[in-house]
């Protein structure tokens, strides 16, 4: 006689939409509860950022060891989702979960023009998606754009820090070691691109996939086009010590100035 073997059946609360799927993973990514999000969102790749703000503002960081750690502080919450298209892709779709009114990156980008210095602020208009990530959720031929409202209350901060700032497009890729490849560099010369970087055009595609408005104030970190400008571990720590804070502070006003002035920057319809 064959005995089989008993089981006991419990329920399963199985997740079937992608709404199960985002609330139930941003808290395990961030190691922060939904309802403490705050509903404007600054994003980093650097571990230093999350940690000023939570200096600044006297909070905690969370999620310490987990792939996004955060810290939030009246209304707004940092978050630092590591380096790369598919984590920024990733960070965005999660963070749909709690449909934020403004998502705005503060990245670090390679200056592709001579004009560019390092230290120098560029607000891109748009973005080109060569990361190939952003291809999961539109064709190619669709712009990445930020959203112009967020970007316009990013202008007016810097201003009132008196300082200036670059405008122009973001070509994003996903490949990080490039500098020493001279057919790469000509081919940045020929789409007259301002800055390289390896997550803008993703947040700006993704962000507009999950109807969130997203926008990116990029710090010029390095001029990877000639070999004296490539980034190294000794000009990364000045570019950190002399003008990291600044980056931060004008995210940080940007957000407050939507945040005092109940501005919607979400401006557009989207479908």
């Amino acid at each position: 006689m064959i005995h089989l073997p008993f089981f006991i059946f419990t329920e399963i609360n199985y997740m079937k939409s992608k709404q199960d799927i985002v609330e139930n993973w941003l808290p395990r990514y961030t190691g922060e509860e939904i309802e403490n999000f705050g509903q404007y969102i600054l994003l980093c790749n650097f571990q230093n950022y999350v940690e000023k703000f939570a200096k600044l503002h006297n909070v905690e960081v969370m999620g310490k060891g987990k792939p996004m750690s955060c810290a939030t502080s009246n209304g707004i919450t940092i978050i630092n989702f590591g380096m790369g298209s598919a984590s920024a892709a990733t960070c965005i779709d999660l963070l749909s979960a709690i449909s934020p009114k403004a998502v705005l990156f503060l990245g670090k980008c390679g200056g592709l023009k001579k004009k560019s210095q390092v230290g120098d602020l560029i607000l891109p208009i748009a973005a080109i998606r060569g990361e190939g990530t952003s291809n999961d959720y539109f064709p190619p031929e669709v712009p990445a754009l930020p959203a112009f409202a967020l970007q316009k209350a990013i202008s007016t901060t810097i201003r009132d820090f008196d300082l200036d700032y670059w405008t122009g497009t973001c070509y994003t890729t996903n490949r990080r070691v490039w500098e020493h490849d001279d057919d790469f560099k000509a081919y940045l010369n020929t789409i007259r691109a301002m800055a390289i970087d390896m997550e803008t055009a993703t947040i700006f595609s993704v962000g507009f996939a999950n109807e969130i408005s997203t926008g990116a104030l990029l710090l010029v970190s390095d001029q990877p086009m000639v070999p004296e400008g490539v980034k190294t571990s000794e000009s990364d720590s000045k570019v950190t010590a002399d003008f990291v804070d600044n980056h931060l502070k004008i995210g940080i006003e940007s957000l407050k100035q939507l945040i005092n002035n109940g501005h919607t920057v979400k401006h557009l319809r989207f479908g």
